[in-house]
């Protein structure tokens, strides 16, 4: 029993020796290729992210002040949460072909909701006492909407862009699906060839920048709202 022990024990530490080879090698031979396809699925995400924000952000402003707006945007975002990213891909396909525009289309589709309901929600959360005390105080509609609705909306309405671009950078996995490239391409080569190398790093650097991005968009809202974490 303790030479099969010790003689398993050997091959499993081959087995991850060799696994850590091949991945050093893989980065050796096909670093400049990574670095791309790391652009790519950055480029895809990032687009994807921008179109979301731009189409949610304004409608979820309005769905703040127009209840029946509100009931409507609302249940179609539910509608579009239920709806996987690969169905949308498969949609889209038959219409726009393979490439970048599909794979940003169904990424964009997936972004709304989160920023759509977070927008909504952070704007009909601001006080009513604070915006007619600074009605009081000679403000007009346009000043009370920038200076006192946006910066008490912003903290809800960006967690709802920080919980979109997490789930945009790990569903854009699946653009390389439909020749769009990025980092899916390793993971989708990977099961093709049956390689746990090429899985490994796919998959790892994909929940790595997911990570990575949440993080960023936690300072960078921190940095924005400095006066809520100095007692932090």
């Amino acid at each position: 029993m303790p030479i099969e022990t010790h003689q398993t024990t050997r091959k499993k530490g081959n087995r991850g020796t060799a696994a850590v080879q091949d991945i050093a090698t893989y980065f050796a031979n096909h670093g400049a290729e990574y670095v791309q396809l790391l652009g790519e699925h950055l480029g895809i995400s990032a687009l994807s992210l921008f179109v979301a924000a731009v189409i949610a952000v304004p409608l979820g402003v309005a769905s703040s002040r127009w209840n029946a707006l509100e009931k409507i945007s609302v249940s179609l975002s539910g509608i579009l949460r239920i709806i996987p990213s690969l169905a949308i891909l498969v949609i889209c396909v038959p219409i726009l072909g393979t490439g970048v525009l599909p794979a940003v289309i169904a990424l964009t589709i997936l972004a709304i909701p989160p920023i759509l309901i977070n927008t909504a929600l952070g704007f009909r959360s601001v006080p009513s006492d604070v915006l007619e005390a600074a009605r009081g105080m000679g403000m007009g509609e346009w000043m009370v909407f920038w200076s006192v609705k946006v910066p008490l909306a912003f903290p809800v309405a960006f967690a709802g862009v920080r919980t979109a671009a997490s789930e945009v950078v790990a569903s854009a996995t699946l653009a390389a699906y439909i020749g769009a490239g990025g980092l899916g391409q390793i993971i989708f080569t990977g099961i093709g060839l049956m390689r746990s190398d090429l899985l490994a790093i796919g998959g790892v650097s994909v929940a790595f920048l997911s990570i990575l991005v949440g993080m960023c968009l936690t300072v960078v809202d921190r940095r924005m709202r400095p006066y809520e974490f100095i007692a932090q």
